[in-house]
């Protein structure tokens, strides 16, 4: 079997093998992107990210309709079955995939489709679904592979009432109660989502709070608004059997309580695809979730083997992936390290309302020791939400009491993920660049959003004495 030579190869199209890719071939090295789907764009774009991203705004906008058209808000849920808006994410996966298809033909980066294997430290066989094979040698090797739903032992997944976060897609028809076991980002968004349509939804969460890394009061809102949308939290239970029946699935818990639904949603954690890679053969070690281990380049066991995006863990979002793997090819073809733009990744979780955070929170801030004071905008008091209606949420500052420097921005309300942006280009600057009273002394347009980082710096410094 002929060998095919390349300076770099990269399994997986998603996110991180996409951004080691383009940095790779644009500094002149020969590229190949190995891909297991017959499209780019990996889990990314065809069962995570794009799809339920879509699949939320579609709600979002059937919900508005029926608020603006109260009279017509039976018609519209009628009419507006499950599977016309997962039609609308449906047509934002094609077009994620043509636009990045096109990245790869214009940088002629070579694209073959199927599941690479490591043979040895510098080759790899890909055999396609056709059922053959192909041999590719580099002198570096980015695996980026991405993750899946862990699926625990003993969860029938095959039954037609027992989903996960990538199955959850292919449903037809929203049921009407649903039990989602996992009250991470994931089994936040969905509970919030389904909640949207009516949908009674039980969230069990393992843990004592939601999504206890973010912030105590970014949290505690969450918790209320979806409570107050109806969702209801059982939190600290844990599962002991998933009974899946015909005309339902009942949860038991190890508390000995028993929930019943139409449908069950598994959302608890993802496991990076590192099996059968041929991983141990060469040394490289994988954690109880498939998590391949690296340094700080991004650097497996085998130094010229790189590791990027979710199959190596935390922070696990799109966003910090693609960075990962352009950072991982700048390792590769200048042999320097790149931390700059991954010091500080905001967070961004698309329930109803958003939430996006930056930096410390006031917990960890108060266990530090730090003299921190905090500002608040709170949204019902922007004339830009009121006049869109959007008025649920807030914008909160952590800042330094004496040098002023902005420790940490938490934003819940509608557009969290837009807004912390500005935020952050602050609060990356050097030295007396990161400021608070760049807030206070710059004019923002009104009436905007935007203006909350204003409302919320004087608050801030208004509390200083």
């Amino acid at each position: 079997m002929s060998v095919r030579q390349f300076d770099v190869v990269i399994l997986g199209s998603g996110p991180g093998g996409e951004g080691a890719s383009m940095k790779a071939v644009k500094s002149g090295r020969k590229v190949c992107t190995v891909e297991q789907r017959p499209l780019v764009g990996g889990a990314c774009t065809h069962t995570a990210t794009i799809p339920s991203k879509a699949l939320r705004h579609a709600i979002q906008r059937l919900m508005d309709v029926q608020q603006d058209h109260p009279h017509l808000r039976t018609e519209l849920a009628r009419h507006t079955p499950f599977k016309d808006l997962l039609r609308a994410a449906t047509s934002v996966v094609s077009r994620q995939v043509q636009l990045r298809t096109t990245f790869y033909e214009r940088n002629r980066v070579d694209l073959v489709v199927g599941r690479a294997r490591f043979k040895d430290a510098h080759t790899v066989e890909v055999s396609d679904p056709r059922g053959s094979s192909e041999l590719l040698a580099a002198r570096s090797f980015v695996i980026a592979t991405g993750s899946q739903p862990y699926r625990p032992p003993g969860v029938d997944f095959n039954h037609p009432r027992v989903f996960d976060s990538d199955t959850i897609l292919a449903l037809r028809d929203a049921p009407l109660t649903m039990i989602i076991y996992g009250a991470g980002v994931i089994g936040c968004e969905y509970a919030s989502m389904f909640r949207m349509l009516g949908v009674k939804v039980d969230l069990v969460n393992t843990r004592d709070r939601l999504l206890s890394f973010l912030d105590d009061e970014i949290s505690d809102a969450l918790s209320y608004h979806l409570r107050e949308q109806g969702v209801l939290i059982r939190h600290q239970e844990e599962m002991a059997q998933v009974e899946p029946r015909d005309d339902g699935v009942v949860l038991h818990l190890k508390s000995g309580k028993r929930l019943r639904a139409d449908i069950f949603l598994w959302a608890n954690g993802r496991s990076g695809n590192s099996r059968d890679l041929g991983l141990e053969s060469l040394g490289i070690a994988t954690d109880s979730r498939g998590c391949i281990q690296v340094n700080d380049a991004y650097q497996t066991a085998v130094p010229h083997i790189y590791a990027v995006g979710d199959v190596v863990g935390a922070p696990s979002l799109a966003s910090a992936s693609y960075d990962q793997g352009r950072f991982a090819a700048t390792h590769i073809v200048e042999g320097r390290l790149e931390h700059k733009l991954v010091k500080d990744i905001p967070t961004g979780i698309f329930t109803s309302p958003e939430i996006s955070s930056l930096g410390r929170t006031e917990r960890e801030l108060t266990q530090a020791g730090v003299p921190y004071e905090v500002g608040h905008a709170f949204f019902k008091s922007l004339a830009r939400a009121q006049i869109t209606g959007r008025t649920v949420g807030m914008l909160k500052i952590l800042f330094h009491r004496q040098t002023r420097e902005i420790l940490g921005l938490h934003c819940f309300g509608d557009n969290a993920s837009e807004i912390i942006h500005i935020g952050q280009a602050i609060m990356s600057q050097e030295g007396p660049g990161n400021c608070i009273d760049y807030f206070i002394n710059t004019t923002f347009n009104y009436p905007t959003m935007a203006e909350a980082y204003r409302v919320a710096a004087l608050n801030g410094v208004n509390r200083l004495f």
